[in-house]
């Protein structure tokens, strides 16, 4: 039975730079979704989770986490890799359509309610941290 959507809560899956975790972390979040009762955002929050987790595996050269959190009927997606860089800021997505790279955050920030990143420092730890906001409205 569904948990209360009202109800908070969070998951994160740490993967290894192995671009088969992309479709784990698809199906991961499609089985999150469906047991907290969110079926109808699965769809658009499968676009936007592997897009963000194929750019830390894509352009990164060590493990990467995706991080699920619900809170006040908002799903934020994230995906934290170890490269503290920024990530590119993204095109038009009209641009971005006919060309063979660099759609992604296009596509995150035309289908997204909300996207941003910032750099992690934790300890001897770097990295950044890239995230994005689905509402349920």
């Amino acid at each position: 039975m569904p948990r209360n959507e009202d109800e908070p809560w969070e998951y994160t899956l740490h993967i290894p730079h192995d671009p088969r975790a992309v479709t784990v972390c698809r199906r991961t979040l499609r089985l999150i979704l469906t047991i907290h009762g969110l079926i109808r955002l699965t769809d658009v929050a499968e676009l936007l989770a592997t897009e963000l987790i194929s750019n830390a595996v894509r352009h990164t050269k060590g493990p990467a986490a995706l991080r699920l959190h619900w809170r006040d009927g908002v799903l934020r997606i994230g995906a934290w890799d170890a490269n503290p860089v920024p990530p590119p800021p993204p095109g038009e997505l009209a641009q971005a359509l006919d060309a063979e790279a660099g759609r992604g955050l296009a596509l995150v920030r035309a289908c997204a309610d909300d996207w941003g990143w910032h750099p992690l420092r934790h300890g001897g730890d770097r990295g950044k941290y890239v995230w994005c906001d689905l509402g349920v409205a």
